[in-house]
């Protein structure tokens, strides 16, 4: 299915541009967001995350309508990678399923993986830096705590909630939620070496 998201950053603007350019592109659902390019809150984002399946097409008319930044746009470019969701960008003319779209798809997946790289070494930086300090470092993920991992697989696998509900529920971004558990099942939960870590040390208490 191809499927459209629409945004315009304040209720006096205009969508009808962008959603007729979507029709035209053959989406058969199109998804209207009146949000700021800096808001953090995109309800219709994640209502369209939730609706999205293996073999969709995300379609926008411009890749700056679907992220807040640079940043968010290449964590996203890689939530749909992981879900094998297809991406298409009206003005820029890139499509994924082409060849050309999908070189394009592979490098913005290398600055990802360098930006993960960069955002890596300085945690450890700063890790070492808090310990030579002896201060406590970061903040805990909601998912170091096997109570919330084993709710969020419940909930997950009762089906009952979207998984926007269940981010909203635990108090974390829906993002987060695909990122420890890829595809938003609950048997693809994917620790980190810290959530190791953190069992192992309240074992030992």
């Amino acid at each position: 299915m191809r499927i459209g998201y629409a945004r315009v950053s304040t209720v006096d603007q205009d969508p009808d541009l962008q959603i007729r350019a979507l029709k035209q592109a053959r989406c058969e659902r199109i998804y209207t967001e009146h949000a700021s390019g800096v808001s953090r809150s995109r309800p219709e984002l994640v209502r369209l995350f939730d609706s999205l399946r293996t073999g969709d097409t995300l379609v926008v008319w411009r890749f700056d309508r679907l992220g807040r930044s640079v940043s968010h746009l290449v964590e996203v470019v890689e939530q749909l990678r992981t879900r094998n969701v297809g991406l298409e960008s009206l003005t820029e003319g890139i499509d994924t399923s082409s060849a050309a779209g999908e070189a394009v798809f592979t490098i913005i997946a290398a600055f990802a993986q360098m930006e993960r790289r960069l955002i890596s070494e300085r945690t450890r930086a700063g890790i070492d830096a808090a310990r030579r300090n002896n201060r406590p470092w970061g903040k805990a993920s909601k998912f170091h705590d096997s109570e919330i991992v084993k709710l969020v697989q419940s909930l997950l696998r009762e089906g009952s909630l979207s998984k926007a509900d269940i981010a909203r529920r635990v108090g974390i971004h829906p993002c987060t939620l695909y990122r420890w558990f890829p595809g938003g099942e609950a048997d693809n939960f994917q620790p980190t070496p810290t959530y190791h870590r953190r069992q192992k040390q309240r074992a030992q208490r």
